[in-house]
């Protein structure tokens, strides 16, 4: 596996957070073997502002240093922006040009061998059952611009320690963390295509299609109702109370 350099600031955060994460989690992680050389995008689902720490964990116990794709109201803050700033998180501006921006610096931190992190929905899922949304298309974009893996990693857990938009923590008893990371999803037949929205669009329903399914093995279970459509939110939804075990198959 190829050792990659940590930031300074990642590693203090480690030494704190990483303690904490081990006395009130289980892991179960698999697919470690998916996880490329050299640099790629690495596109998880979202169901928890939980989530990140524990995305975060998994990837520096594979000797990634995590950087994700951050709100810039978050990496602009007072005091935690500056400890995100110097772990070469990337803000990600509303703007147009501001979100361009933001992708031409994923593109050239990806193709500089480092692995960026993008949420596909771009926020926290809105079914009340935490199955993934339809996704924009910043991490397609990237992945095919640079011709870099799209590395599909599928979570389910973190909605368990902190409910979709509530600020209560449940650390106690200790809660499974399913993480499972797919080979790079096939976007052979776009490589040569130009960059539309059809195209991107296109790609990025397979990622979904992708992540949904590993969720699908997790849970023991299919989603009930159609997938949300990203683009047409309204408000928070704050009613989702979803047990975090899979269902169990009858041996």
């Amino acid at each position: 596996m190829v050792k990659r350099p940590v930031p300074f600031t990642t590693k203090v955060i480690k030494f704190f957070v990483r303690p904490i994460l081990m006395l009130t989690t289980k892991r179960d992680w698999q697919g470690m073997e998916n996880l490329p050389d050299g640099g790629f995008v690495l596109a998880p689902n979202h169901v928890s502002h939980a989530d990140p720490f524990l995305i975060g964990h998994f990837m520096l116990d594979n000797n990634i240093a995590p950087r994700f794709l951050a709100k810039d109201t978050l990496v602009g803050a007072k005091w935690y922006g500056w400890i995100l700033r110097n772990a070469q998180q990337i803000p990600v501006y509303r703007s147009t040009e501001g979100a361009a921006e933001s992708l031409r610096a994923a593109s050239a931190a990806v193709e500089a061998g480092q692995v960026v992190t993008i949420y596909p929905e771009g926020t926290i899922t809105r079914d009340p059952a935490a199955w993934p949304m339809s996704g924009r298309t910043g991490a397609v974009r990237v992945a095919l611009s640079t011709g870099k893996p799209l590395v599909p990693l599928m979570q389910w857990g973190p909605q368990e320690i902190l409910w979709p938009y509530a600020k209560k923590l449940r650390l106690f008893p200790r809660k499974t963390i399913h993480i499972r990371v797919g080979t790079p999803v096939d976007l052979s037949d776009f490589e040569d295509k130009e960059l539309t929205e059809e195209v991107l669009h296109e790609a990025t329903d397979r990622l979904m299609d992708t992540l949904t399914a590993m969720m699908a093995e997790v849970r023991g279970e299919l989603p009930s109702t159609p997938r949300i459509d990203v683009h047409t939110l309204s408000k928070p939804k704050t009613n989702y109370k979803h047990s975090i075990e899979p269902k169990r198959r009858d041996s």
